[in-house]
């Protein structure tokens, strides 16, 4: 029918989203000016050398968490190798800017999202086969500045953010992953915790897994007045 028809335009007219997010982005600064740190596991501490901020993909192997007081861990995580650093604002910053020039000059649309992420808003008119922009987004950011990222595609900035969840989880993806089709979604959605889910932090996810809410595919299927009569907007 005509409505259909124009459902489906409509549908193709908005906007797709890309989220360009550095994978490990304190540590992986660090270990950009020392080769011979590649495969050590290392951590970035807060400004009082107290609390872990950032870990490489070997830290996070080794099971340590986000946040531990470094104390807590540095007897077992020096034994296997581990190495700290405190954490260098003027570094991050630096190479931070050098990540956001590069997506400038690759996007009409940048919005800065945080100091290792941005939205890009994309168009196939000007982007072409988008998962194949997202291998070039990767592979320029990756030449130019040595740091790899993940590239996360969705029809709103939600699901681009869990795209790349995907993106960075499995590596099979190649680092980049779009989910713009409602399949892919779906598979997706069933085997992903809910606290996941861009802004449900730990207080939410212990009160929605009570109710039996553990996955995003559990979320998508409540309803979502009750959710809203019982947890606010």
């Amino acid at each position: 029918s005509a409505s259909s028809s124009e459902c489906r335009s409509d549908w193709r007219a908005m906007p797709i989203f890309a989220l360009v997010d550095c994978n490990n982005f304190y540590a992986s600064c660090e270990k950009l000016f020392d080769p011979t740190l590649r495969a050590t596991p290392l951590v970035v501490l807060s400004n009082n050398d107290g609390c872990v901020v950032a870990r490489s993909a070997e830290a996070k192997a080794l099971g340590i968490k986000m946040g531990v007081p470094y104390f807590q861990i540095r007897q077992f995580f020096e034994a296997m190798g581990g190495i700290w650093f405190s954490s260098n604002y003027a570094l991050y910053g630096d190479m931070s800017s050098r990540v956001m020039s590069i997506l400038e000059g690759m996007a009409p649309t940048v919005e800065v999202y945080s100091i290792d992420e941005a939205f890009i808003e994309l168009s196939e008119s000007w982007a072409g086969d988008l998962v194949t922009y997202g291998c070039q987004v990767r592979e320029r950011v990756q030449q130019w500045t040595g740091l790899t990222v993940g590239v996360g595609i969705g029809p709103t900035k939600t699901l681009a953010k869990l795209a790349n969840y995907a993106a960075k989880k499995w590596a099979a993806t190649g680092g980049v992953v779009d989910l713009r089709d409602e399949e892919r979604r779906a598979r997706l959605m069933a085997i992903t915790p809910v606290d996941e889910i861009w802004g449900i932090g730990r207080r939410l996810t212990a009160k929605l897994e009570a109710q039996g809410i553990k996955t995003v595919a559990d979320l998508v299927a409540a309803d979502p007045k009750a959710l809203r009569r019982r947890y606010g907007v």
